[in-house]
C-alpha cells in the first residue's frame, strides 16, 4: 500500500493490489476540500476508497489543516466516521 499528497496535480493517490485511487481537493485558506474520490472500477467494494479517505484525514490531521467534503463519498466518510473525523472536520 503506497499514500501520497500529489502536490502537481492537486489529489492524493493511493495504491493497493496494483490499483490507484485518488481524491482530489482544492486548499481554501487553511481549508482542504475534497472534491472527488474515484477508485477503479475492478476495485470498488473492497475498502480502497474508505483506506484512502483514513489516510486524508491522518495526513490533515499531521498538517493542521481542516477537511471540508464536496462529494457524496466524502461526506458520507466524514458522517460515517465523524469521531476520527471530527478534529479535522471545517
Amino acid at each position: 500500500m503506497s499514500f501520497h499528497d500529489n502536490i502537481a496535480e492537486h489529489r492524493y493517490e493511493l495504491e493497493i493490489e496494483g490499483f490507484r485511487s485518488f481524491a482530489e481537493y482544492r486548499d481554501i485558506g487553511p481549508v482542504r476540500v475534497i472534491m472527488h474520490v474515484d477508485t477503479p472500477h475492478e476495485a470498488r467494494g473492497r475498502g480502497h476508497a474508505s483506506k484512502l479517505m483514513h489516510a486524508v484525514v491522518g495526513d490533515a490531521k499531521f498538517r493542521a489543516m481542516k477537511l471540508r467534503a464536496s462529494c457524496a463519498f466524502a461526506a458520507a466518510y466524514f458522517k460515517r466516521h465523524s469521531a476520527e473525523v471530527k478534529p479535522v472536520e471545517a
